[in-house]
């Protein structure tokens, strides 16, 4: 999902509800046409446009039922406890036979598609495995140490719109990411540029 965001510069909520009926697969750049989007109640259509980059991220994930969504929670979960099972050095014969301490019933149970929500805790858990916090950290410290080293799907987003921009124009950026005017774009693609001034104004 973050790959194909990345690549495509597409909503977290566009990502999340993302079905194989929904990609048209006739030419090279594939098109994804969204009947329910954030602008739609404006009469805007909404196309993300998929290119071979892209079309690799998600070609595996095309090879099930055509209304079913392409990434799925439950999936994931069941990806993840056969790698762990699969990396298990206990003997199966000692210990907790795999499945057996589970939570019979879970507070939060995986559905079979992701929320916007969902998708944004499940990268915040990537990134504090990837970026775990030093020893000692605690209360504000740890805090703000958590909200240095993470970042949201909307990121990808603005990320994307930056080079866009930089590459191929104003214009292209507007139509790529479906903003309904170039001012809203512009927001996104300067992005980069506030960050760089705040930056240089603290150590410069």
């Amino acid at each position: 999902m973050v790959r194909f965001q990345r690549l495509t510069g597409c909503r977290p909520g566009e990502v999340c509800k993302l079905k194989p009926n929904m990609v048209d697969r006739k030419n090279p750049v594939w098109e994804i046409r969204l009947e329910n989007h954030k602008t739609a109640w404006r009469g805007k259509s909404r196309t993300i446009y998929v290119g071979p980059q892209a079309q690799a991220v998600l070609r595996p994930y095309l090879n099930r039922r055509e209304d079913a969504y392409c990434f799925n929670p439950r999936e994931a979960v069941r990806q993840k406890l056969k790698s762990r099972e699969e990396s298990r050095v206990t003997p199966k014969s000692c210990g907790n036979s795999p499945g057996t301490n589970r939570v019979s019933k879970p507070s939060r149970k995986p559905g079979n598609c992701y929320s916007t929500a969902s998708y944004g805790r499940s990268i915040k858990y990537g990134c504090r495995l990837a970026f775990p916090a030093p020893e000692g950290l605690k209360g504000e410290a740890l805090r703000m140490w958590r909200i240095n080293h993470s970042w949201s799907p909307n990121q990808l987003r603005h990320a994307r719109a930056t080079e866009i921009r930089k590459t191929h124009g104003l214009e292209a950026a507007s139509v790529i990411l479906g903003h309904s005017s170039l001012a809203i774009t512009q927001t996104y693609a300067e992005q980069d540029r506030n960050n760089a001034i705040a930056v240089v104004g603290r150590v410069g």
